[in-house]
């Protein structure tokens, strides 16, 4: 966990009677990412996939003074083939815009970075949309570089269906 020297916040593990808050910042995220109408999980889905049997998923929160949830940080492990060793991907880091300015987006990296280091993993990584600018220049002030290289795809509906429906 980490806090700063005020105490007027702290990064934590998320743990269930969190679900709701986290709910509320990833639809805030999506109003942000300019796709308000894009969630369709619920506090139901977040529940089950952050606390249920076997979470493959995790989320760390930054929970002010008097108790708001203000930032997040869902991610799950990843496996490099490169490097033979896991690693954490990082789904979504969102903090609500009236709390920006305060460090909690650079705490919640750091407490995902340290995990990193604590478990041996050589690679924390996420993505940022391209007209992001403040995310950014954000994250290249911490050191983060582009993997300009790279083309993300996606399959999903249809296509997945499809493509899905002719496996062996």
């Amino acid at each position: 966990m980490t806090t700063n020297d005020q105490r007027s916040w702290q990064v934590r593990p998320a743990v269930r009677g969190d679900v709701a808050d986290i709910d509320r910042l990833v639809r805030e995220l999506a109003v942000y990412e300019r796709e308000p109408d894009a969630v369709e999980a619920g506090v139901a889905d977040f529940e089950r996939a952050l606390f249920g049997e076997s979470p493959r998923v995790f989320c760390h929160v930054a929970e002010l003074a008097d108790g708001t949830i203000a930032g997040i940080a869902v991610w799950y492990e990843t496996f490099s083939t490169w490097k033979g060793r896991h690693g954490i991907w990082l789904e979504d880091l969102f903090v609500s815009p009236q709390h920006r300015g305060l460090g909690l987006g650079r705490a919640l990296l750091a407490e995902l970075a340290a995990l990193c280091a604590a478990r041996g993993y050589p690679r924390l990584e996420w993505w940022v949309l391209a007209w992001n600018a403040p995310s950014i220049a954000f994250y290249e002030s911490l050191g983060a570089k582009a993997q300009d290289d790279w083309t993300v795809y996606r399959m999903d509906g249809e296509a997945l269906d499809r493509v899905g429906g002719s496996a062996p």
